[in-house]
């Protein structure tokens, strides 16, 4: 056969690795990692010619090869229930953040609030190596034991917002008792007496204690507890608002203010209001809870309670580094962050001095 008919196979150019470099410099494997690496050992000179050389020879690390060594990958795992959710985007773009700062990559997977997608995703992130797991547990999760992947491995988790109440872990949340409150006694303040609540699944912390705030504001101010006005939705979505609000505004004797434990049912609750004739806020007040993007742009602007979703997701990736860096010390830590009313048109019946 003639040459030029050959067949021409093609050899995949081999990967430069750092005992190449090492042979080339005449110095050991282990010099040319530590330079690699910025370690103080190794003097700026060699730093540089090292570096230099890794560059031209187009050398890569393996990363892979390097977590399958320490059994863990330089990447932090979240887990949430819909990423399209505003306070979850805060939360993920909060952990995002610090992660970078540290070196750490940033795997998300969403339950869409489903316990079994939930165990099934915490059982991928624990075989993907990932070096420690935010969560923000499911509406339909009551159990909790597959997290004990990671405890029984050490390896660090930390539960944002929604938490796991009885698993000993890291927790980042906000007051949600004192948020509820806060919100209610807006309303009163602002002349309300019969003020109704939109409450989330009470399994769930941050409801239970929202509504258990909205609770002892009534009783606070002598105003009664009238259960008909305390609705629950799965997931407060915009048509449960809206329809929970035309239950409302159907009573005999509708209310005069609304706390929502989140702004999407509290902005459908405003339009559906409007459609219905009702003028807001000075026949029906609403406050709302997030300040998601939404509360600005209903009409009027709904009122609402801050939630710093941004730090929230911040914190928790500091206190997955601050286990990684103490093992010794037990993982119960409780941060609570601040929240404030954040008064808009859709409840300021009285001028705010």
């Amino acid at each position: 056969m003639d040459w030029c008919h050959r067949p021409v196979i093609m050899m995949k150019k081999r990967d430069i690795t750092i005992y190449d470099i090492a042979n080339e410099l005449k110095v050991s494997p282990s010099t040319v990692s530590r330079a690699l690496k910025n370690h103080y050992s190794i003097g700026a000179e060699m730093k540089e010619t090292v570096k230099r050389l890794a560059k031209l020879r187009g050398y890569r690390p393996n990363h892979i090869a390097a977590s399958l060594r320490r059994n863990h990958t330089n990447t932090i795992g979240v887990l949430v229930t819909w990423v399209n959710r505003p306070f979850i985007s805060s939360v993920i773009a909060g952990v995002e953040e610090v992660a970078s700062e540290n070196g750490f990559n940033v795997i998300i997977s969403q339950s869409h609030d489903n316990y079994e997608n939930e165990v099934a995703n915490v059982k991928t992130m624990y075989d993907s190596r990932v070096a420690g797991l935010i969560v923000s547990v499911a509406m339909q999760t009551m159990k909790y034991d597959h997290f004990e992947l990671f405890t029984s491995s050490n390896i660090p988790i930390v539960f944002v917002d929604r938490v796991a109440e009885q698993f000993n872990s890291d927790r980042v949340v906000i007051d949600n008792f004192a948020s509820g409150f806060m919100a209610t006694e807006h309303l009163i303040q602002q002349g309300c007496r019969r003020i109704a609540h939109f409450a989330g699944a009470q399994q769930r912390n941050v409801y239970r204690d929202r509504q258990r705030g909205y609770v002892e504001a009534l009783k606070k101010y002598d105003l009664p507890v009238d259960e008909s006005l305390i609705l629950h939705g799965e997931v407060l979505s915009a048509e449960e608002g809206y329809k929970m609000t035309e239950q409302l505004l159907s009573m005999a004797s509708p209310p005069d203010g609304l706390f929502t434990a989140n702004d999407t049912s509290g902005v459908s609750a405003i339009q559906c209001a409007k459609k219905r004739g009702a003028k807001v806020p000075h026949e029906f007040a609403v406050i709302g809870f997030n300040n998601d993007p939404v509360s600005l742009i209903v009409d009027p602007a709904l009122s609402t309670v801050s939630h710093p979703a941004a730090d929230m997701g911040k914190i928790a990736v500091r206190q997955i580094l601050k286990q990684r860096e103490h093992r010794d010390i037990p993982a119960t830590e409780m941060i609570i962050l601040k929240t404030e009313v954040i008064v808009r048109e859709s409840s300021r019946r009285k001028k705010v001095k």
